[in-house]
Order: structure tokens, then sequence, then C-alpha cells
């Protein structure tokens, strides 16, 4: 009895050492410092993604101009799959964004309405799950988000990228509007755009070719795609 349980503590010990550095690897990863333009960070890298599926959550919104309301959403958002053991913040950390999207909205009956949210998110601070204490105060996080709208207002003040499409027998007309931080030598890998009026979402520069989360025809993505880089020739 005594040599076979031995035995087996031999044959799992390499195992448990094994998940354990690559624990600790995804752990080191995710802390270590990165830099981006010139600036320091931890945490995600910068061009990876997640993806959430939303609970059925509250969304309340009071109209307080003709064309002004105010809003209010609460709801647990779950990870499309499962985190990497050891990876992320602890639990109980805390963060605060501040949101700038479009909302496209669809009446298809007398109470439902499709909804599509599309747009950027900035981190104005966090929380650390062993701290009391936000990042940034109040004051601190309100000059950022001043910088923030100010780039991105003057961003919109600019020219955008003029589209004009052939495409699937159809003409296709509007404007590329390149999102100031992610702009580089002049030239920006991701844009907001617009065709005929309607908006379709963000235009990403990836690896792997052009990509839209909101679009589905892939023929479509690339003529943008190409229309941008002709014009930044």
């Amino acid at each position: 009895m005594s040599t076979r349980a031995s035995s087996r503590k031999k044959q799992i010990k390499p195992s448990n050492g094994k998940k354990t550095s690559e624990r600790d690897d995804i752990s080191a990863s995710y802390n270590k410092f990165k830099k981006f333009e010139g600036k320091q960070y931890t945490g995600m890298a910068v061009g990876r993604s997640h993806k959430w599926y939303y609970d059925q959550g509250v969304w309340k919104e009071k109209k307080i101009t003709p064309d002004l309301w105010e809003i209010y959403y609460s709801v647990t958002k779950r990870r499309a799959g499962k985190a990497p053991e050891g990876s992320g913040v602890p639990v109980g950390t805390e963060y605060h964004w501040y949101i700038i999207s479009h909302q496209n909205v669809k009446k298809i009956n007398a109470n439902d309405y499709t909804t599509v949210m599309s747009g950027l998110k900035y981190k104005l601070a966090h929380k650390r799950a062993s701290k009391d204490k936000w990042s940034a105060t109040a004051r601190t996080q309100r000059k950022h988000l001043i910088k923030f709208l100010q780039e991105f207002i003057t961003q919109l003040e600019k020219e955008p990228v003029p589209l004009q499409i052939e495409y699937d027998g159809k003409t296709y007309k509007g404007e590329a509007v390149p999102i100031p931080e992610t702009c580089h030598d002049g030239v920006c890998p991701e844009l907001d755009i617009t065709l005929n009026d309607e908006h379709l979402g963000i235009l990403h520069n990836m690896k792997s070719g052009w990509k839209m989360d909101e679009v589905q025809d892939q023929k479509l993505i690339d003529a943008i795609g190409q229309e941008v880089l002709l014009w930044y020739e």
C-alpha cells in the first residue's frame, strides 16, 4: 500500500509543478511592465481583445432635453470562455471607465427594439482589491477626461477620410474618422466608419487584414480598407 501511494505521489508532482509554472508565467506576463507610445503600463497587452456575454440587465433612461437623455445601466457580464488560471487582476478590483459610443436602434414591434452599440471606453481610474483609494483623485480623473475629450474633438474637427465605393451594384459614400490615440506618423489604423449616413462601426487594421465587428460582409470591409489605404498614400 505504501509503495503504491509513494508511486502516485511521484507521478503527480511533475504535473502539479508544470501547472504552477504555467500559472506563474501567465501572471508574470500580465503584470510585467510594457510600453506603448513611450508610456509604461501593466495588464493586458495593447492589441488583445475580450469577449463578454451580458445577463439580462436593467437600462433606465430619462429625457432631459429634446435630444439629450440621462442613462443608467446595471448588469453582470460574463467572460466568453474561461480566464487562464493565474491571469488578470485579483477579485475585488474596480475600474472607472468613460464611454463614448454610437447606439443604433431599430423598432421591430410595439415593445421591442434591436440595439447595437459601438465606440470607445477610456479608463479614468482603478482601485486595487487591497486598497481603499482609487488610483486617481476625482480632480485628476476630470483632467484626464478633459484631455481625452479635447483630443477627440480636435480629431472630429479635422477633415475625415472621404469614402466612395462601388460595391455589389451599389454606390457607397461616407467618411472615416480616425481614432486619435491609435495614430502613428499621421496614419491611423482604426477609424470610425459611416456610409450613406449610416454608422457602421470601427474599422480595425489587423495583422490578419481589415476587421469590423458590426459588418458581416468581409468583401465590403476590404473595399472600405482599400479606400482608406489609397487616401493615406
